[in-house]
């Protein structure tokens, strides 16, 4: 057991005994580096600090959303201003409708959107409607993308399912999982079976466009491509889970990147600016399906809120008017080399993947195509890493299984200081 400071201590004893495991979310209770979790006092910038006063570099940055940072003026002034006019309406109001047009105007296959409060919400409710709109029942996922904690999502998933070994969940329904075909990722025969065997019966592919759930995964070269073209011909929906990439990778994410247009796409984490925020999009024919004027029921009492989308539109403006994805690029392209030359020169067996902002280094000299290559990882090499580098003021993930992020607010020395630290606690395993 590795631990904390005396008050996070403390706290954590009386958090178990009011919160189950003393977390709101598993992947928080650190059970897969065996210790206990810290308690955040505070948050500037590229920095937070612990309820007993120590200072960590963070590349978490509330799992995605706060690429400016934490607490960034442009955000942190606008939410104290739009709350005097008031907290929540449950009233259409100015700024959902300012952000579904920046959505719209950011994502080529976006025609329209609609809002809700947590990227599971936007991945539920755009599966319902693929549903509806196709009138199929089937959906296919991949083994290890997590697509939020909805009963038939979370069947072979990642994140903090992954981590605890549990890909599924108890009390969900044998049904429900049975109507979610899973495949493995960047396997095009696999694909390619199934839709020759079934592909009338299925309405929708959901995807992570970067799987970012089980570490960082890539797909092969044309395989996003086959997901788009193998869906048309036999009339199912493409539906990209960009919650973490979305408005991260580029104005229109990956989809941007490569050049695709699904028919669906869910987004989260950065449209909020740090506060609950999900949304979902697309072809204009399907998303009219949603009531009030279609047959498929979504609603949401706090979805718009003026809070999290003015938030989330201000973060939007800083991004753009700073050239913010170049410099996210540039930080990413600095912190890449200096950790490659690094790992070169220790000859630790690793695999580092990095696209823009998003990074994730994993122990193993294999090939990482899929989870089943992420989970053969070397487990108690990234252990000694991680606590090595915690102790040392760098805050990655507590599970080799989550992606990093780096923001705006970090700079190079930042950068810098985090890659001295990686290797004295490389030298010192």
């Amino acid at each position: 057991m590795h631990p904390q400071g005396p008050l996070s201590q403390k706290i954590f004893a009386v958090a178990k005994e009011l919160i189950p495991g003393g977390v709101n979310s598993p992947v928080r209770a650190f059970r897969n580096v065996g210790g206990e979790p810290f308690f955040v006092r505070r948050a500037a910038g590229s920095r937070i600090e612990d309820i007993d006063g120590k200072h960590y570099i963070d590349y978490i940055g509330s799992w995605g959303p706060n690429i400016l940072g934490h607490a960034p003026i442009a955000i942190t002034n606008t939410i104290h201003e739009v709350a005097k006019s008031g907290i929540s309406f449950g009233i259409p109001n100015m700024f959902e409708v300012e952000m579904a047009r920046t959505i719209c105007d950011w994502v080529p296959s976006v025609e329209k959107v609609r809002m809700c409060s947590s990227g599971t919400e936007a991945t539920m409710s755009a599966i319902r409607l693929a549903r509806g709109f196709t009138k199929r029942d089937y959906i296919v996922k991949f083994d290890g993308c997590y697509h939020g904690h909805s009963d038939s999502l979370l069947v072979a998933a990642g994140s903090g399912a992954l981590t605890h070994g549990e890909p599924d969940s108890a009390g969900v329904p044998k049904s429900f999982a049975e109507k979610t075909i899973v495949l493995p990722y960047n396997d095009p025969a696999a694909l390619e079976a199934l839709f020759a065997a079934r592909g009338e019966e299925i309405a929708a592919i959901i995807v992570e466009s970067y799987p970012a759930n089980a570490g960082l995964v890539f797909p092969k070269p044309g395989y996003l491509a086959l997901l788009t073209s193998i869906t048309k011909q036999h009339g199912a929906l493409l539906i990209f889970d960009e919650v973490m990439t979305g408005f991260r990778l580029g104005k229109a994410g990956v989809q941007g990147l490569e050049n695709l247009t699904p028919d669906l796409s869910c987004f989260g984490k950065v449209i909020g600016g740090g506060l609950p925020v999900g949304a979902f999009g697309g072809r204009a024919e399907i998303m009219d399906y949603l009531a009030p004027i279609g047959p498929v029921y979504q609603a949401g009492t706090l979805s718009g809120n003026p809070l999290a989308m003015a938030a989330g539109l201000a973060q939007l403006r800083e991004l753009n008017n700073h050239s913010g994805f170049a410099r996210l690029e540039t930080l990413g392209a600095h912190f890449e080399r200096g950790l490659r030359q690094l790992l070169a020169e220790k000859g630790v067996p690793h695999r580092f993947n990095r696209v823009g902002s998003m990074f994730c280094l994993f122990f193993t000299d294999r090939e990482i195509v899929n989870v089943s290559d992420v989970m053969k990882q070397d487990l108690e090499f990234f252990k000694k890493f991680f606590w090595g580098c915690l102790d040392k003021g760098i805050y990655l993930a507590p599970s080799p299984y989550e992606t990093g992020f780096i923001s705006l607010a970090h700079t190079e020395a930042d950068l810098d200081d985090t890659l001295t630290v990686f290797s004295e606690v490389l030298s010192a395993i």
